[in-house]
């Protein structure tokens, strides 16, 4: 597990780089909020993780698997990130910041529809 990376994942670069292109300008790994959320948009009050699936546990899909050993260690991993995700996210909404979640598997199958969907959430959300 050490070899598993938490910044600058290729979907996290991938959203970086149409956002930019879309002319956003934002930070990244902000210390000073709950999560260091990877995306940080101050303009917008938005911050934006990308999950993977796997890590995160995204519902009804199909890199959300769970390995067949050790399978009490496994689901106590996962609720444990699901539990902490879900404190982290309810943080922020109390400090007035608008919360996005863009999915590994969004951007994987259909990268730009994803990113126009968040283009316009953010621009709604100001």
């Amino acid at each position: 597990m050490s070899r598993i990376k938490g910044k600058d994942t290729k979907p996290e670069l991938l959203l970086r780089s149409m956002l930019h292109r879309a002319g956003f300008r934002f930070r990244l790994h902000v210390p000073g909020l709950p999560g260091r959320p990877d995306i940080v948009l101050p303009r917008y009050q938005t911050v934006i993780f990308v999950n993977g699936c796997f890590w995160h546990r995204h519902r009804n899909c199909k890199f959300a698997y769970t390995p067949k050993s050790r399978i009490e260690f496994w689901q106590q991993k996962f609720s444990d990130t699901v539990a902490r995700d879900t404190a982290k996210e309810k943080q922020l909404r109390e400090l007035g910041w608008n919360v996005i979640t863009v999915w590994e598997c969004e951007l994987k199958q259909q990268a730009q529809e994803t990113c126009a969907n968040l283009l316009s959430r953010i621009v709604s959300s100001s």
